[in-house]
């Protein structure tokens, strides 16, 4: 079966700079897939050339296995981290108006926006013009024109900057949706805490180059796990001395323990269990955030 999203050797040049160089990856059907690096290692370039509006100097961009065409502009939805609707324009005129040009009638575009302003507990939002809504509102407006088209492909870069806790878990939701319904998503961000909620293969660029690509569950399993937490009832003494422990550090309700070698797990166990009740104990894998800084360095975070 042809994969929605396919980049093959994929390289992008601005005079001497190599923006991107040599990236592949493959997107499947309703999957969402991490791009991730530091300002300026390649992702919004990338995106850019994935939507058609730059093209790679080498390399090639496959949809469903055939090269970029206008009537790809009807199968795709772009939700760019700098937003890009007019703030004098009514919500609705401006959403079925680029609903229209990408290929859906006036009706079933109005049937659309209205569904998703519900989704989102907005529908007065219809006749309101982008500059009377907050930031975080006028982002769920972006996301609605990204999708109000219902796109096979959804382009999303910085998707839940800049909103508050409440509505990142209502986007997180409706994210989650569509890739249920089978849309395909390239997901950029910052925040690894949302990768790792969300997509199942990553790929993290640094300089232009690809430094990690895979399976994120696999990914994890290949670093070493190097903290264990600990809640007891009552103190425990001793903890220190164990072999394979290089910290312990006190927490409100418990310990946070570095290790050195896995093996020491059994013996902290044991010796919480011996002087107390132990109420959780956890063989911490590494987060997305220490890989990527192992892989990137600190200096990009």
């Amino acid at each position: 079966m042809t994969k929605p999203l396919v980049l093959e050797q994929v390289v992008k040049q601005f005079g001497e700079k190599t923006a991107v160089s040599e990236i592949s990856l493959q997107v499947e059907q309703g999957e969402i897939y991490g791009l991730l690096g530091a300002n300026g290692a390649g992702k919004t370039t990338t995106m850019r050339m994935v939507l058609g509006l730059i093209y790679p100097d080498s390399g090639r961009i496959l949809y469903n296995g055939k090269p970029y065409g206008n009537e790809l502009q009807h199968q795709m939805g772009y939700l760019p981290e700098e937003r890009g609707l007019y703030p004098k324009v009514k919500v609705s005129d401006q959403i079925i108006y680029l609903a229209r040009l990408r290929g859906m009638s006036a009706s079933e575009a109005d049937k659309n926006l209205k569904y998703w302003l519900d989704r989102f507990e907005v529908p007065e939002y219809y006749d309101k013009k982008i500059e009377e809504l907050s930031k975080g509102n006028q982002q769920k407006m972006g996301f609605i024109a990204a999708v109000v088209h219902k796109p096979k492909l959804v382009i999303m870069d910085e998707a839940f900057s800049g909103l508050d806790p409440v509505n990142v878990e209502l986007l997180k939701a409706t994210v989650k949706e569509l890739r249920d319904e089978g849309t395909s998503i390239l997901f950029s961000t910052h925040r690894m805490e949302h990768v790792e909620e969300l997509c199942r293969n990553i790929t993290i660029l640094d300089r232009s180059k690809t430094v990690l690509q895979g399976n994120l569950t696999e990914i994890k399993k290949r670093y070493p796990r190097e903290e264990i937490i600990l809640n007891t009832s009552t103190q425990v003494v001793g903890l220190e001395q164990i072999a394979g422990v290089s910290g312990v550090e006190r927490k409100e309700r418990g310990y946070l323990i570095k290790i050195s070698d896995v093996a020491a797990a059994k013996a902290i166990l044991r010796t919480a269990m011996e002087q107390s009740e132990v109420e959780h104990f956890e063989i911490k894998e590494p987060t997305l955030n220490q890989i990527f800084i192992k892989e990137v360095g600190e200096s990009n975070e």
